[in-house]
């Protein structure tokens, strides 16, 4: 692949990681079944319905006893004041980058696209449909869906370049280690890839295409989930931090990213938040105990690299002069529809639609083990890590209406 991203065979942490992903298969087999079903949903008129949501207290808080309610939505667009999306980070924003290179951690099988499109298939997204950078980029006027920048097919046309690729990979974190854990490509090398894109599209369509992109695009970036869930907790592979220093650790990788990021020319940069990580199924079952609580250590650890976030966004736009940074935080309202999911039109949070809804991810969550729930848009999450399309497409007028307007306004 070039760039410094590795390939080929994996290292002993990556089998390391499998092990793990095994036993995570024997847990999940073992837990009792529910009713399924394997038909397709049809999540468009859910999905596009507007939902109760909380009254507001107050404007853009942190910490979940605040919430922002959300404007009512708009149609319109910003195709002139914003020319691109370009996208970094994990499997929350990943398209189907981990489709070309070799890693287990991979969603382009069924039932992973359980409700994409009109052929409901598997593209790599992990989620049943739309993730939130294709709402992004629709919300935008750019276009529909956004490619993966290691797409393979069809291969990327110049237009898809020139409004936008995610160089994101299932799996990333901030922490160089979750990475290699992973055998995915690391922040560092998604850097490397946006400089060759960079070429790319100069070589396409100019030095005046390229600095437009620059100044007027929207970067987006979304990481740091599986540095707290995977590398800190299921693999104690940072054993030796403690919350609050592996918090830190955190935040100074993620503000390396970021200056490089901000040197590399972007001048609109939305970093989304960590959630409240200990909330999500898996991590309820593998911490929260008996009752499947919520972990209070990954949600303290959210909750300290978020704060330490605010810190590090002021300081990056008062070294970048000129430059718009701003930190979308999504911990208090996810938390909340975590919490009151009726509020939002779910029935179920606690458990994600594949197969038990606990444990399920990834290879875990495949055809030939794990049918899919009755309905899926009862459910605010798809599998035991990733929400559903229809939790995604709340969480963007969130933050479209709350951060995204401000940023390219």
């Amino acid at each position: 692949m070039g760039m410094g991203v590795r390939r080929g065979t994996a290292t002993m942490q990556g089998r390391s990681f499998i092990f793990v992903l095994v036993v995570l298969l024997a847990v999940a087999t073992g837990v009792s079944g529910r009713t399924t079903y394997t038909g397709s949903s049809n999540t468009a008129s859910a999905s596009g319905a507007r939902v109760t949501t909380p009254p507001a207290t107050g404007k853009k808080q942190g910490h979940h006893d605040h919430l922002v309610k959300p404007k009512p939505q708009t149609k319109e667009t910003n195709t002139k004041q914003v020319p691109a999306l370009v996208v970094f980070g994990d499997s929350i924003v990943d398209p189907g980058n981990n489709n070309a290179i070799h890693t287990i951690i991979k969603a382009n099988f069924p039932p992973y696209g359980h409700d994409f499109g009109a052929d409901h298939r598997p593209t790599g997204r992990f989620c049943n449909g739309r993730i939130p950078t294709d709402f992004i980029a629709s919300k935008l006027g750019l276009k529909q869906l956004l490619p993966a920048y290691l797409q393979q097919s069809p291969n990327l046309t110049t237009h898809d370049l020139l409004t936008g690729v995610s160089f994101a990979s299932g799996g990333t974190g901030y922490d160089p280690l979750t990475a290699q854990l992973a055998s995915v490509i690391s922040m560092t090398d998604q850097l490397r890839m946006f400089h060759e894109y960079k070429a790319k599209v100069r070589a396409l369509a100019g030095d005046a295409a390229l600095s437009e992109i620059l100044s007027k695009g929207v970067f987006a970036v979304c990481a740091g989930s599986d540095d707290v869930a995977n590398t800190y907790f299921t693999m104690r592979a940072r054993s030796s931090y403690s919350h609050a220093d592996y918090a830190s650790l955190i935040v100074s990788h993620a503000g390396a990213f970021l200056d490089g990021l901000l040197s590399a020319g972007a001048k609109r940069v939305a970093i989304i938040s960590m959630p409240p990580i200990g909330c999500v199924p898996s991590q309820r079952t593998l911490s929260g105990g008996m009752a499947r609580d919520c972990s209070s250590g990954h949600n303290e650890i959210a909750e300290m690299i978020n704060a330490g976030m605010g810190t590090t966004v002021e300081s990056l736009k008062a070294k970048h002069q000129g430059a718009r940074v701003v930190l979308m935080d999504i911990y208090g309202y996810l938390f909340d529809m975590m919490m009151r999911p009726e509020g939002y039109g779910f029935k179920e949070s606690t458990l994600g639609c594949c197969g038990t809804g606990m444990m399920e991810v990834s290879v875990l969550c495949n055809g030939v083990t794990s049918a899919v729930c009755g309905d899926v848009t009862d459910y605010l999450f798809w599998d035991s890590y990733h929400p559903t399309e229809k939790a995604y497409r709340i969480l963007v007028d969130f933050v479209y209406d709350n951060y995204l307007k401000e940023l390219i306004d």
